[in-house]
């Protein structure tokens, strides 16, 4: 089968969905834009065929630029002609597809897509809606973001819903010292966060609820595994607060060095206001660490309060710095205890070899299914319309 796949960046994410994918069917990769933030520094993988040029390198940030797009991405379909177009996020690359008239098409969300941008006005609910309307499967993460796009888009299609997870031959239990970086930080209590330094994830009130628990908690350090626009506020909010001791900034390390860092902390942080199945919380579950997470309907799925970690009132510091302080006084016994459970239930539900099949057998019942013949040809005056009315909105 010939999947064309089509995303807005191409992340961590993007490449795991491409090594697997290309391992069982030819697969064309398509890139909208490059944000300069969540790149993926490793090549695309082997096997992997990458469509060149797209977008002439311009950035394509809004739905007018988007809109002007239409007759090239028309141009690769035409070119490539493929089984089935895999696309996503929601309002972007999917709303494209949905434009192009494709069939059979794969419509993915990404989370925020779905929980967060569907609701930023009235014209991207319409494009939301109008994605979801001309899929003919949707694929998600989380029962929260499934949800949603029922109730957006009164969806009563299929929807294939499965973690992304982790490979959990990779991310498991152990010890390690490699943030150990003095005798301060060997007897200390070490956070870790992995999340880029963006306002859509909590940077703010990561720092400020790590600064009020280390006034109660000394022992408490900060490993900050990120980088991001925000990046001269995290350092400059360091050196105001007096905390260049008490934090360690290592920037954006590869996913295969991940798990040593995981194994020499104790605890994870996330306060991200807005998550699907955040393949960072499950890593850092699926290699034994307590976790605290912002206190939503997709973090609830894996992380129940003061059991296997903490969840927290979004955007609230306070909220945050008192799991910090609670996981810095947790008795060895309880560490232990939430090691065991949180690599059990990573190892059971969050197995990315186990849960990947499932999105090879949404290919094939698309492909044996699909709701229209696939056109021949497309209809390029009615993408032209459209590019003159988005570039007149």
């Amino acid at each position: 089968m010939r999947i064309l796949y089509f995303s807005r960046d191409y992340t961590t994410h993007d490449r795991r969905f491409l090594a697997k994918i290309s391992q069982h069917h030819e697969v064309f990769f398509l890139r909208l834009e490059d944000d300069g933030i969540a790149h993926e520094k490793r090549l695309v993988p082997d096997g992997v065929n990458v469509v060149p040029g797209f977008a002439s390198g311009v950035r394509s940030t809004t739905p007018e630029s988007r809109l002007r797009l239409m007759p090239e991405y028309q141009d690769v379909i035409e070119q490539i002609r493929p089984d089935l177009i895999h696309a996503g996020p929601v309002q972007s690359c999917g709303f494209m597809t949905a434009l192009s008239g494709f069939h059979p098409f794969l419509l993915t969300s990404w989370g925020s897509d779905i929980l967060v941008d569907a609701d930023r006005d009235a014209f991207w609910r319409w494009m939301t809606r109008l994605a979801l309307d001309h899929s003919d499967m949707f694929f998600c993460d989380c029962a929260e973001v499934s949800a949603r796009a029922r109730e957006i888009g009164d969806y009563k299609r299929t929807i294939v819903q499965f973690p992304w997870g982790v490979d959990v031959s990779k991310f498991y239990p152990g010890h390690s010292t490699v943030l150990r970086i003095d005798e301060s930080w060997h007897e200390g209590v070490i956070v870790i966060s992995t999340r880029a330094w963006r306002e859509d994830y909590g940077t703010r009130v990561l720092l400020d609820s790590f600064r009020l628990a280390y006034q109660r908690e000394p022992r408490l350090r900060l490993v900050l595994l990120g980088e991001g626009p925000l990046a001269p506020d995290v350092h400059s909010y360091i050196e105001q607060y007096e905390l260049s001791t008490a934090v360690h900034i290592l920037g954006q390390r590869p996913e295969d060095e991940l798990p040593e860092y995981f194994r020499s902390a104790d605890v994870y942080l996330s306060c991200a206001p807005c998550d699907g199945s955040s393949i960072s919380l499950l890593g850092a579950m699926a290699t034994g660490l307590p976790v605290i997470a912002s206190d939503r309907a997709s973090n609830r799925e894996w992380v129940k309060h003061e059991e296997n970690g903490w969840l927290a009132h979004a955007g609230e510091p306070e909220s945050f710095a008192r799991a910090l302080a609670a996981a810095a006084r947790l008795a060895p016994n309880r560490r232990r205890a939430m090691a065991s459970t949180n690599r059990e239930v990573a190892s059971r539900d969050a197995n990315w070899d186990q849960n990947f099949p499932q999105l090879l057998d949404a290919y094939t019942q698309l492909y044996t299914n699909a709701r229209y013949e696939r056109p021949a040809e497309y209809d390029r005056g009615l993408a032209q319309q459209r590019n003159h009315i988005g570039s007149t909105r």
